[in-house]
């Protein structure tokens, strides 16, 4: 798959898929899930590089503007120690929908990316490391967070809304999602 090898080499795929004794990386098990993002804030949430340090990614076919965008952790429950973990390395930031009566302004380009206030950036389940590697993860309960600006490279008025957790049940077929909430932390 030319999808997976792209993944590879931005790391998105789980530890034991970078083996020595792994020699196809045909067959992961994936857990797709959508994402999005709003800029509930009253500015415009930048990329911290400038437009000249934006790198181009021939795999994906656009420019990714900030190395972390947002982490991926499947959590036990009990402990909340992390099984599994995915992450947007890098990303294409845009307004990819806003409110009523805002305009969009920000496009995957290399010129201006960027998510205005009011706007959302939507990432659906089929787009590239938009998953979590969870091939050596056996059934069961688990937490979803998911963490956007998970290391405070874009200056916020308020970082208390960039948390959500999902309950997760995998049953080795399916994952089933449920009770998805902003909690801070």
């Amino acid at each position: 798959m030319y999808a997976l090898r792209c993944a590879a080499e931005e790391n998105c795929l789980s530890r034991s898929a970078y083996s020595p004794s792994v020699r196809d990386l045909d067959y992961r098990v994936l857990f797709r899930f959508p994402q999005r993002v709003k800029n509930q804030g009253t500015a415009d949430f930048l990329p911290v590089k400038p437009r000249h340090e934006w790198e181009w990614h021939s795999c994906h076919q656009h420019y990714h503007s900030m190395e972390a965008f947002s982490n991926y952790d499947l959590l036990e429950i009990s402990t909340e120690r992390k099984v599994a973990e995915g992450h947007k390395a890098s990303f294409c930031l845009e307004d990819t929908n806003c409110d009523a009566g805002v305009r969009r302004r920000y496009a995957c380009t290399a010129h201006t990316q960027g998510l205005g206030p009011g706007c959302y950036d939507i990432y659906h389940a089929n787009i590239d490391c938009q998953w979590i590697d969870i091939t050596d993860v056996p059934p069961g309960n688990y937490i979803l967070k998911v963490t956007v600006n998970p290391t405070f490279q874009v200056e916020e008025s308020d970082y208390s809304n960039n948390v959500v957790r999902c309950d997760v049940r995998y049953t080795g077929p399916y994952v089933h999602v449920r009770n998805c909430r902003i909690t801070g932390n």
